[in-house]
């Protein structure tokens, strides 16, 4: 191929979209991902029942819709099947199995290098391009909190990647911990499967159904935030009541003001409500600590389970492998280092040092992403940092989110060559 233009890092539907936005360019393009498939999250780490939570025209990538036989709310198996038609109508390439290690902008060259360990070889290759799109979203790293005795549980504990669904758990007591979506539909297909359910909710939330959201979105075009979620908030309490009596509180704040401030997406319910007020699911409080297969909760009761699933989220791994800025001295000394190795190999050591210590980089406020992965400038100028440095999906606006970004990207990379 050509000498790539763009170096995209990651596979999921953000990189998916933003290589066939630059191939219907003819924009030379790498597109590197460190599983051995794209949209590995959907294909690989996703339960059955996971279906898009909004309507189908919200979640379509750039220049290609949804067939018009697939239903409202599209189940992840027709998904899977739109991305597949996705791939190969744009003949995108992804190169797999490239785990990017180290990322960093040549100031003299005017472009950014980018160190990936072949999975396979172990070996380390090198990519350079003019444009860097970090792609990787925000789904990178499942994430466990640290409870005291966790690992003295003598049962099974597993991260909602893991799970599948509720089949192999019929008759077992089973912790879901965290209130998401994910976590609110893993219990649900838990308790539908026969298993004795319970779902620890630390924080209050937001409950809406799928036709609420699709109403507030609309409404959104021509009322403000605010007066949207006061809606909301009014026809929640009229479908599902007063929830606290059941251990479920309402935030202060509203669902979408939420979402656009802290991007905490509201519950979209199928079921669940009405399982947890019949009992079927019972609902706990944050969970404190555990002793063998005891859970230990706030409120200083405990319940014994066999199985706790961990609904609680992911870690970004930018700020592992992107460095932005300029290179600065670390705490140790120099000099210390000078008199101890050789010119060369003490040029070797700060090289080594770049690459596994963060501290050695300057961000600057021109940084694009904050340590948690997140973009600095607000909406909507989210996208685009210094030096050709762009991101993908992580607007907090899902799927169509990432459509509009991917877009926004490759327009400007186009306007710039």
């Amino acid at each position: 191929m050509q000498d790539p233009v763009a170096i995209i890092v990651g596979a999921g539907p953000s990189g998916l979209a933003t290589s066939a936005c630059l191939n219907q360019h003819s924009i030379p393009h790498i597109l590197l991902e460190r599983e051995d498939c794209y949209a590995s999250l959907w294909k690989k780490y996703s339960y059955d029942r996971l279906r898009l939570h909004l309507r189908k025209q919200f979640c379509e990538l750039p220049r290609m819709s949804f067939p018009d036989s697939y239903p409202t709310y599209v189940p992840k198996d027709q998904f899977l099947q739109y991305l597949d038609d996705y791939v190969s109508h744009f003949k995108i390439s992804p190169m797999y199995q490239r785990s990017v290690e180290f990322a960093s902008f040549d100031e003299e060259a005017k472009k950014w290098n980018v160190k990936a360990r072949n999975v396979s070889s172990g070996e380390i290759e090198e990519y350079s391009a003019r444009f860097l799109v970090v792609a990787s979203g925000e789904t990178s790293n499942p994430f466990i909190p640290e409870f005291e005795g966790l690992n003295t549980f003598t049962g099974e504990v597993l991260h909602s990647t893991e799970f599948k669904n509720g089949k192999t758990y019929c008759d077992k007591n089973v912790l879901v911990v965290g209130s998401g979506n994910s976590g609110m539909e893993i219990a649900l297909d838990l308790a539908n499967h026969g298993a004795r359910t319970s779902i620890a909710i630390r924080s209050p939330i937001h409950i809406l159904s799928r036709e609420m959201v699709y109403l507030g979105l609309n409404m959104l075009k021509y009322f403000s935030c605010g007066m949207v979620d006061k809606v909301m908030v009014m026809l929640s309490k009229l479908v599902y009541g007063d929830l606290s009596k059941h251990g479920i509180k309402r935030p202060k704040e509203g669902p979408f003001f939420m979402k656009v401030a802290y991007g905490k997406y509201p519950v979209f319910d199928v079921g669940t409500c009405n399982k947890i007020k019949s009992g079927e699911i019972q609902v706990l409080p944050a969970l404190e600590s555990l002793r063998g297969n005891e859970v230990v909760f706030e409120n200083g009761k405990s319940h014994p389970f066999d199985t706790i699933v961990f609904c609680t989220g992911f870690e970004r791994s930018t700020n592992k492998w992107l460095k932005v800025g300029s290179f600065i001295k670390p705490a140790e000394s120099y000099l210390t280092i000078y008199e101890s190795v050789s010119i060369k190999r003490w040029k070797y050591c700060m090289c080594l040092r770049a690459l596994t210590n963060y501290s050695c980089f300057d961000q600057g406020d021109d940084y694009l992403l904050n340590e948690d992965g997140i973009p600095k400038p607000s909406y909507p100028n989210h996208w685009k940092g210094k030096d050709g440095l762009y991101c993908i999906g992580l607007s907090r606006r899902g799927l169509y989110g990432a459509s509009a970004d991917a877009q926004n990207v490759v327009n400007d990379i186009k306007a710039l060559i």
